[in-house]
């Protein structure tokens, strides 16, 4: 195993009913620090299932999961594994746990029983981070949904773990919400956090370093955002492109533009047209 592996997954199995279909088969997966890793896949490819195996929400049946050399399936690991791996969850509203902002955000902290001026500096970090820092006092009901989001991720960040794994953190926000969350998510990669992103969304995976396709709980693709574009597979693994995506990879196959030239609209007009 990599010693500078943040997650180690080793032919990992899981099912929710002793007898029943596994959600996960046989799931091999190298997460390094630093890395942004985008899990994608349809309903039911397992993506969720996999997500709380980083932070031993669920433990393998078989195989083996190992955060940062610790192995998941040791009771005495739990605590320093949840203190390397934050989860942030879909709906933001079950994760708010407290009426008041930088009370919510405070949450993690305290429960870690550190000294209140540790508490006070990484909530301090937090919310500007999360550009939620004229925020701090506000009833947290009043936030919109894309803020109600940063605040979820706001506790994850007051964690200070060098990962955070998001289930689909988009998924009830609208344009502009889920813009705000992008944003943060790249610029907390950019500082070196380790994000692994559970999505379906194949416009939001542009800045991730390993993309891992499920379906039907097994792996069935690893590579780059570029390659992936480029797949016949996309609908058999319920993936759908977005029509500048689309675009993008009609114009390529066509040897129109080349594979680098990001599926940007002002890049392809560029591409197509260099003298304009």
């Amino acid at each position: 195993m990599d010693e500078i592996s943040i997650a180690s997954l080793q032919g990992i199995c899981y099912s929710y009913m002793e007898a029943g279909n596994l959600a996960l088969d046989g799931i091999d997966l190298e997460v390094q620090r630093g890395d942004w890793v985008a899990l994608l896949g349809g309903n039911g490819s397992g993506k969720s299932t996999l997500a709380k195996h980083f932070n031993a929400l669920l433990i393998p049946m078989q195989g083996a999961c190992f955060i940062s050399g610790m192995d998941s399936k040791d009771e005495k690991n739990l605590w320093d594994i949840r203190k390397t791996v934050s989860m942030v969850f879909q709906n933001p509203e079950n994760q708010i746990v407290s009426t008041v902002v930088e009370d919510d955000t405070a949450f993690g902290p305290e429960n870690l029983g550190l000294p209140t001026e540790e508490i006070r500096a990484r909530v301090d970090r937090a919310l500007k981070i999360a550009g939620l820092w004229d925020k701090g006092d506000v009833a947290s009901y009043t936030l919109s949904g894309g803020q109600k989001q940063r605040l979820a991720i706001a506790g994850a960040i007051a964690m200070d773990t060098p990962c955070i794994v998001l289930d689909e953190p988009t998924a009830m926000l609208d344009p502009q919400g889920r813009k705000e969350v992008m944003d943060l998510l790249k610029s907390l990669h950019s500082k070196g956090t380790t994000i692994i992103h559970i999505t379906h969304r194949l416009e939001e995976i542009d800045s991730a370093t390993k993309v891992v396709v499920l379906k039907k709980g097994e792996t069935q693709w690893t590579g780059t955002p570029e390659e992936l574009f480029l797949r016949e597979e996309l609908e058999a693994w319920g993936l759908e492109l977005p029509p500048m995506m689309s675009l993008w990879r009609n114009l390529v196959k066509k040897g129109l533009i080349a594979k680098d030239v990001p599926p940007e609209p002002e890049r392809l007009v560029q591409a197509l047209c260099p003298s304009l």
